[in-house]
């Protein structure tokens, strides 16, 4: 039975005595297995977190070298070739200041102890993770935030969308729809690149417009907002540079919302 796409968002509101809004950490997880790391990684996209991944502790330090993205929280395995233990987490302090928790198999070395944040053993069942995150989670209220409507993301995919996609045709017609937003995605993102390398602010809005229109017709709605940003704000080309890696994360989300909900026909394209 596919998984439920009925999902959180990266920023809920919530309704209590006060309007709030709830922000989800940004999380890194660091994790030379595959299973693992994916496992992890799409419990928590699901839930509505911001997750991206590495697969060795080097990958880890090159993605935080690159500023493309400042985690909140660091899950990282303690026993992985290359770097790692308590030289990973040395040098993961010297480039954030994101709270590191160590995960292992078996108890791990007094000096990862020391270092981390705090240590978890596998195997992690998805409430123990989401547990542990939740600490991580704060509220702010709604009056705080300029503009709520415009804070608060949309969610990875519709559920409707996809249900009335469900009833009209086939499931591989329908995976084959999300399979062509995943590739015109990664399209738009080269076409991007280039007109930010020329400064053709245009060229921007109309890839913006692309985007917003495609996924949303799609049901991506994460993915549609970020096209609406690109296509209103083209001719700020300092702002469309940050909005890159966010781009970046919604396909990301994107396609790990795919893999689980159309296992096991088979997962869409690697992104």
């Amino acid at each position: 039975m596919p998984v439920s796409l009925f999902v959180g968002e990266g920023t809920i509101r919530t309704m209590a005595a006060i309007e709030t809004i709830r922000n989800f950490p940004r999380v890194l997880i660091i994790d030379d297995d595959m299973v693992s790391r994916e496992v992890m990684a799409t419990v928590l996209t699901m839930t509505g977190y911001d997750v991206h991944t590495a697969p060795s502790g080097g990958d880890s330090l090159v993605l935080l070298d690159s500023d493309a993205f400042s985690p909140d929280v660091i899950l990282m395995d303690t026993q992985m070739p290359g770097i790692n233990g308590a030289s990973l987490i040395a040098q993961l302090r010297a480039r954030t200041h994101a709270t590191i928790y160590a995960i292992s198999g078996s108890q791990a070395p007094e000096s990862v102890i020391a270092g981390a944040d705090g240590f978890l053993l596998k195997p992690i069942g998805p409430e123990a993770l989401q547990q542990v995150l939740e600490q991580h989670i704060f509220e702010l209220p709604a009056h705080t935030v300029a503009s709520a409507s415009s804070a608060l993301q949309p969610p990875v995919l519709s559920p409707k969308t996809l249900a009335r996609f469900r009833e009209m045709m086939k499931e591989d017609a329908v995976r084959e729809i999300y399979v062509a937003v995943l590739n015109d995605l990664q399209r738009r993102r080269a076409a991007l690149d280039a007109a930010l390398q020329n400064g053709d602010g245009a060229s921007i809005q109309r890839i913006g417009h692309s985007i917003k229109g495609g996924c949303g017709m799609a049901g991506a709605l994460e993915a549609a907002r970020v096209g609406e940003l690109l296509e209103a704000r083209g001719n700020d080309l300092e702002y469309i540079r940050t909005l890159l890696p966010l781009l970046e994360s919604v396909t990301r989300n994107l396609q790990r919302m795919l893999n689980a909900e159309f296992s096991p026909q088979g997962e869409a394209p690697a992104v």
